[in-house]
Order: C-alpha cells, then sequence, then structure tokens
C-alpha cells in the first residue's frame, strides 16, 4: 500500500508540472501561463496596454499603472484557479472515484 501512494504521489508531481493553465484580463490585454504547481510560466502584456505610459502621455500615468497592476493581479488569480481546478478534476480521476472529504 506504501507503495502505491508513493507511485500516486509521483504520477501527480508529474502531472502538476506537466499541467498548464492559461489566463486572460482585460480583452486579452495581459495573459498568464502557469502550471499546476501555479508558478508562473509566462507573462505576456499587450503593448496597448502600456502605450500611454510608454508615450509619455502626461496626466493619468498613475492610473494607467493602477488599472495594470490590476489587471496583472486578476490575470494571476483567474489562472490560479484553473490551476486548481485542473488539479481537483486529476485527483478525482486518480482516486477513482473514492470519496475523501475535501476532494
Amino acid at each position: 500500500m506504501l507503495g502505491q501512494a508513493q507511485e500516486m504521489q509521483q504520477q501527480m508531481e508529474q502531472r502538476l508540472s506537466s499541467t498548464v493553465v492559461e489566463a486572460t484580463s482585460g480583452g486579452g490585454a495581459v495573459t498568464v501561463k502557469m502550471n499546476g504547481k501555479k508558478q508562473v510560466l509566462s507573462l505576456k502584456i499587450d503593448p496597448s496596454a502600456v502605450a500611454g505610459l510608454v508615450s509619455g502621455t502626461p496626466g493619468s500615468n498613475a492610473e494607467d499603472i493602477e488599472m495594470l497592476e490590476d489587471l496583472i493581479t486578476a490575470a494571476l488569480n483567474e489562472a490560479g484557479r484553473r490551476a486548481d481546478e485542473s488539479l481537483k478534476s486529476g485527483l478525482s480521476g486518480m482516486l477513482g472515484g473514492l470519496n475523501l472529504p475535501g476532494f
């Protein structure tokens, strides 16, 4: 039984490493890719999301920065939720329908 548990743990580690989820916010202005271990693999920011900051347009730079921060935070949080969902569905398949509390 211990051997089965260790094998299951190895399978889970492999699944977490190989699972990749993607989330966007701001209509695609920010895109995050994350693995099942919740490690950020990539972060893409559409150039249009920072156009005002780069061009030096006077005025609302602080508001633009705050908006970009919010978009990044939202995309990261959504990717984390998707990684959790993927983990839960993978666990239910691996456990073969066992009804364990919290899974």
